[in-house]
């Protein structure tokens, strides 16, 4: 018998956790890693790297071009509960867009407990506003986790970004069950951060469409929170059959992939 509280207890912890329930989870960083960094070595001179889009010094965005002018620009931030990770961990998933003739931004960005949300927020929407300069015609936004978070912050209705499209990935979009949480030691949410910082408290900002994407293999939470950023926004969700937390990102890889297609789509 496991030590835990009997179904249907609160347990924030448990809601949120996604390795626990993941086989081979603690292999993935480093196939991510190793995969990252082959993809920057094998793109040459269309990799642009540690582009400083601000002050700080992990205000940092590398910058991948298709062979052509792009057609535009795909954003991508990476997860981590805003405390974990680099851009240097995603590379590879710029593939399927770059072979779609758009170029892909990644950026770094100040994690916790170095900063606060709010202040990540500012960040990557400068990333944005940087990426808009080097690269022209529309821009996505998509993220994983907390980058699915800070990409859903770039729709949101306070945000004057040049943002055309947001294509949330298994996002963090209320904020509020997270305070609750041993991470938020980390984190310091409250509850005035909650209610600036979680998405699906705002509107979806005028001219920006979205789709929200998650894996039916998620935790219950995190199909919770997709499927209300989905309702509160007033735009489509997809549950990506077959894919859990780790995996739901993969078909950034791949051009013909549904999820490249959603990310591009009305463009």
């Amino acid at each position: 018998m496991t030590d835990r509280p009997p179904y249907g207890w609160p347990d924030p912890d448990r809601d949120y956790a996604n390795g626990a329930f993941i086989a081979g989870a603690a292999d993935y960083p480093p196939r991510w890693t190793e995969a990252a960094a082959g993809f920057r070595r094998a793109l040459g001179k269309q990799a642009e790297l540690d582009l400083a889009y601000g002050p700080s010094p992990r205000e940092k965005l590398d910058l991948f071009l298709p062979e052509s002018t792009p057609k535009g620009v795909v954003v991508f931030v990476h997860g981590g509960y805003w405390h974990l990770f680099s851009k240097a961990h995603w590379s590879h998933l710029a593939a399927g867009p770059l072979a779609r003739g758009y170029a892909v931004a990644m950026p770094s960005y100040t994690l916790a407990p170095a900063a606060r949300i709010a202040e990540m927020t500012a960040e990557i929407a400068r990333a944005c506003w940087f990426v808009g300069t080097r690269v022209a015609g529309p821009m996505v936004v998509t993220g994983h986790s907390a980058g699915g978070h800070l990409s859903a912050r770039m729709g949101c209705d306070d945000m004057p970004v040049p943002v055309t499209r947001v294509v949330p990935i298994s996002p963090l979009a209320e904020l509020g069950p997270l305070i609750a949480t041993e991470m938020n030691r980390t984190l310091k949410i409250d509850a005035a951060e909650a209610a600036a910082e979680s998405p699906a408290r705002h509107r979806l900002r005028d001219g920006v469409s979205a789709r929200v994407w998650v894996g039916t293999e998620e935790r219950p939470a995190f199909l919770m929170q997709a499927r209300l950023l989905s309702e509160e926004w007033g735009c489509p969700w997809t549950a990506d059959p077959g894919h859990h937390h780790f995996s739901v990102i993969d078909g950034l890889q791949d051009p013909t992939s549904s999820l490249c297609a959603a990310l591009l789509e009305g463009l």
